[in-house]
């Protein structure tokens, strides 16, 4: 069993203006090639485990464990680098730099990561601008693109450094049906074809009951 992911215990406490035990004894896994969608009503604390599993936020008690790697306890700068290479992170918006080409945008994190020459970034950048039908986009400024093609595009700079996993807070919450539909068919395609595994954060069911597993969450804890 190849795991990409684990939390063991996790517990997290905001502590202003009272103490909030706002996660509570989180603990699952995510295997190679799984595509599981995390789901609760708003304040259920999907959104806080999200930027947890992704190291965005270190503020919490228990493990985690990263491409079998304790990630847990790592200083930032290590966590900075360990998130770009391992993790694709997809918002609900999708945070594009608007007097940036589309293809500059794909290669940022690749440049950031800095473990490849600027022609063999540009070379994968149009490589994930084709796989997701968008390289004919590529010197267009991501200003002028549509709602659909800006999340295309933000999919493709997740993917730019071939992470283990790709995470995603409501991806497809700010698109219509036809485009949230065509998010979905992206993310089965990249399981599918790549073995990528996906945990993604979603308040929409039709998404959600389509992957592989869902993990519902309610006051801090995973129902079983």
């Amino acid at each position: 069993m190849d795991l990409v992911l684990e939390s063991k215990n996790i517990n997290k406490h905001f502590l202003k203006p009272k103490d909030f035990h706002v996660l509570k004894d989180i603990s699952f896994r995510i295997e190679k090639g799984e595509f599981t969608s995390i789901m609760g009503k708003s304040g259920s604390g999907k959104s806080t485990l999200l930027y947890i599993l992704s190291t965005m936020d270190t503020d919490y008690t228990g493990e985690l464990y990263l491409n079998n790697e304790l990630v847990t306890g790592k200083q930032h700068q290590e966590l900075s680098r360990i998130r770009n290479k391992y993790v694709g992170f997809v918002f609900q918006f999708h945070y594009l730099l608007s007097e940036f080409t589309v293809l500059e945008n794909v290669m940022l994190p690749a440049k950031k990561l800095g473990e490849k020459s600027h022609q063999e970034i540009e070379y994968l950048a149009m490589e994930k601008l084709k796989m997701l039908a968008i390289d004919k986009l590529a010197l267009q400024r991501a200003s002028r693109i549509s709602g659909g093609e800006k999340q295309r595009v933000a999919i493709a700079r997740a993917l730019i450094n071939n992470p283990v996993i790709l995470m995603g807070d409501e991806p497809t919450g700010n698109l219509d049906s036809h485009n949230a539909d065509n998010v979905f068919n992206i993310f089965k395609q990249l399981k599918e074809e790549e073995g990528l595994s996906l945990l993604i954060v979603t308040h929409d069911e039709d998404f959600a009951n389509k992957t592989d597993r869902i993990i519902q969450m309610e006051d801090g804890r995973i129902i079983p």
